[in-house]
């Protein structure tokens, strides 16, 4: 027996199965419930999602990673997610739905709780200031002093010490951050029985006409969650990671310095929470419900499921040469349309993944923002609009009725738009803060050097200062040192974040003598200037999301009716495997990476090694993101605007013999009716399908699917359009 011939046997051994439906006088009141905790797992997800976008920042710092490795633990939910939703999706329809995304929701819950339980096991953070053993008391620090000529100073600790390497095990330069990359893993494999079954269940029991009003409310509820997670981002960076176990009063850094981590750990706590309580109803909830009155004729849901497996075994079996997946899959990708819009998106969801991902992070370096600010903007006043867009642009395309064609077109003028509007962007900057020994030489000559080596001067050379640290303190003149120890200060007063360090000998040297030869702690802010161009990139950020949203709708159905509609599910499948494996994965890992390049200083971990970058080239920074985001989205325009060429050559014949007089449209159904009989002289095995069609010529209706389908361009596809 050959393949095909056991496909088309094991369809008819399917046909004649019986069926079996639940019945229960509470099936309305169970379906509400499950539409409530299902919109409430929708929420949670989306929210755990966008807030471990939002702790980049966070979890880079304290665990003293690089760009490119938080990238890495970022898109390990995508490899979860991608690993196990084919097997999922598969088996799930066989097996009590609710009860799996039940477990699907605990497991997600497991992941979050054991990412934010990590920061119980890694001790207290630490992090180099020259004033660490003596912020409570008002102690005369020499910075810049000899060690073996000052018996009674406070010395500074350079080196680790014995119980420091000790504790290299839990400290936060370890091999930590693995289990922050497991945690999210494992919340992205409990991710995948959420959206097809849950979806599958409502469409199995609801009528008809709610189904997709049902899946709508989904998706508007799903928005929210993004925008709550931006603001709990917002609000958990603000805190300081140890709270409760630390003074505050201690601290000599506040949320703008490059050292500071916030509270990351309880979003992940809180989402747990969240989590674990949405996945409470579905452990209670029936495997199927009875069928509704209005529907009596309605297939129940194992019907539906098997309808589903032998309608496409059918088309496995009349379509001659298509049997199986993979000629399936030849045929879709062989489809130019939709492999050129294929391409497109997967360039596309690159930038954005990217974006996305470091966004908060380009806006803390290039403008000086706090994790904490940056966060809530991109909160309240990115992601509403973006929601905006997609509605309006859904009420575009059924207000104007829009063609695939035009549907193409409006997808490619909005992201056109967006795109020029975000070229704008690299005239919004801020100039480098003028860091002595980095950004600028000491006797204030703008440079830029990475080297350590920049870092020493005249005035400092006999200080025993380290080129690893970094405890900025800022002059009055608005330079930057890395350390008290760099700037040659040879006391202090105050405590805290108040200390002041005087005698500072190249602060004297590269200014006249009079001015102030004092520093404060912490880094030098921004020139004034600088808030008048990040409120212009928020103005453009704002725009250029909103008239990028537009599109998504379009964009996206344009997806679905370039192709074959046995070929709809498998197209949609192929487009979200490639978009997230070759998007959502290697995007962040990249995107650090260029990154990386543009760091100025390192910080040194604990038990040796590079840690986490403490201060950026921002001009390079930005250069190089942008320069990025507007390459991949430039070069997804290339294959969008072939595919606009493509539409509009495939639906131009069929739109001219519309238009042709009424004896042309005679002939053309003579000549269309005649094409199943071709098709069947060249397969034999392909059955004869029946066709009604009105006399007179075609209906409006038909007229405008045999517009909508596409020619494709062997044989066989081109008989099974005539067919349909």
């Amino acid at each position: 027996m050959s393949s095909q011939q056991a496909l088309c046997v094991s369809n008819q051994k399917i046909n004649k199965r019986p069926t079996e439906s639940y019945t229960c006088p509470h099936c309305l009141l169970f379906f509400q419930l499950f539409i409530v905790a299902l919109s409430f797992v929708y929420f949670s997800k989306a929210l755990i999602g966008t807030y471990m976008k939002s702790s980049i920042t966070q979890i880079e710092r304290r665990f003293e990673l690089s760009s490119s490795h938080v990238g890495l633990v970022d898109g390990s939910f995508e490899m979860g997610n991608l690993l196990f939703i084919a097997v999922v999706s598969h088996f799930g329809a066989k097996l009590h739905r609710p009860r799996l995304i039940a477990a699907g929701c605990s497991l997600m819950a497991v992941g979050a709780f054991l990412t934010g339980m990590i920061h119980f096991f890694m001790g207290r953070y630490t992090y180099d200031t020259v004033i660490q053993g003596f912020q409570n008391d008002s102690v005369n620090i020499a910075a810049c002093a000899d060690p073996e000529k000052t018996l009674g100073v406070p010395e500074i600790q350079m080196e680790p010490s014995v119980e420091n390497r000790k504790a290299c095990v839990g400290d936060s330069g370890s091999y930590m951050w693995i289990y922050v990359f497991m945690g999210n893993a494992l919340r992205g494999i409990g991710e995948t029985p959420v959206t097809p079954l849950g979806i599958s269940y409502i469409d199995d029991f609801a009528k008809a006409e709610n189904s997709p009003f049902y899946i709508a409310c989904l998706q508007t509820i799903t928005l929210l969650g993004p925008i709550f997670g931006f603001l709990l981002g917002s609000y958990c960076a603000k805190l300081y990671v140890d709270i409760g176990y630390v003074d505050m009063e201690s601290l000599t850094i506040t949320p703008r310095d490059a050292r500071w981590v916030g509270a990351w750990w309880m979003g992940f706590l809180v989402s747990s929470a969240l989590l674990l309580m949405s996945s409470i109803p579905f452990w209670f909830l029936p495997r199927s419900l009875a069928k509704q009155e209005e529907d009596a004729d309605r297939p129940s849901p194992s019907q539906k499921v098997e309808e589903t497996i032998r309608m496409f075994m059918d088309v496995a079996c009349i379509s001659a040469g298509s049997t199986g997946f993979f000629p399936s899959l030849k045929r879709l990708l062989g489809t130019p349309a939709y492999f050129l819009l294929l391409c497109g998106s997967i360039l596309k969801f690159n930038s954005i993944m990217g974006l996305f991902t470091f966004k908060a992070k380009y806006m803390e370096q290039q403008f000086g923002q706090s994790a904490s600010r940056a966060n809530f903007l991109i909160g309240v006043l990115n992601l509403p609009v973006v929601a905006v867009g997609i509605f309006l642009g859904g009420v575009l395309m059924k207000r104007y009725k829009l063609s695939v064609v035009s549907g193409a077109q409006l997808f490619f003028a909005s992201s056109f738009l967006a795109y020029l509007l975000q070229l704008l962007q690299f005239g919004m900057k801020c100039d480098n803060i003028p860091v002595a020994g980095l950004t600028i030489s000491y006797n204030g000559t703008p440079t830029v050097s990475p080297n350590s080596r920049t870092l020493f001067s005249e005035c400092n050379r006999g200080c025993s200062c380290s080129a690893e640290e970094w405890d900025p303190v800022c002059s009055d003149s608005g330079i930057t040192y890395v350390s008290p120890c760099m700037a040659g200060c040879l006391s202090s007063s105050g405590h805290g974040k108040n200390t002041v360090f005087h005698n500072c000998s190249c602060v004297s040297s590269s200014f006249p003598p009079g001015n102030s030869t004092s520093v404060r702690l912490g880094q030098c802010p921004h020139a004034k200037d600088c808030s008048s161009s990040f409120t212009s990139y928020m103005v453009i950020s704002v725009l250029s999301s909103l008239v990028d949203s537009l599109g998504v709708t379009p964009g996206y159905m344009v997806i679905i009716r370039c192709i074959s509609p046995e070929l709809k599910p498998l197209a949609l499948g192929i487009q979200t495997l490639a978009t997230r494996t070759l998007g959502g994965i290697p995007a962040p890992v990249y995107f650090g990476a260029l990154i990386d390049l543009t760091c100025l200083k390192w910080s040194v971990k604990r038990c040796g090694g590079r840690g986490a970058c403490r201060i950026y080239d921002s001009n390079m920074y930005r250069i190089i993101f942008l320069g990025l985001i507007t390459c991949l989205t430039g070069s997804s325009y290339f294959f969008i605007i072939a595919v606009i060429v493509l539409l509009r050559r495939q639906f131009k014949k069929p739109q001219q013999e519309t238009e042709t007089p009424q004896p042309k449209a005679s002939n053309d159904i003579e000549l269309k009716t005649s094409n199943p009989i071709e098709c069947e002289a060249n397969n034999p095995k392909t059955p004869t399908q029946p066709h009604n069609i009105k006399a007179g010529g075609l209906s409006s209706i038909d007229t405008q699917e045999e517009m909508q389908l596409p020619e494709i361009p062997d044989g066989d596809g081109v008989c099974s359009s005539a067919q349909r």
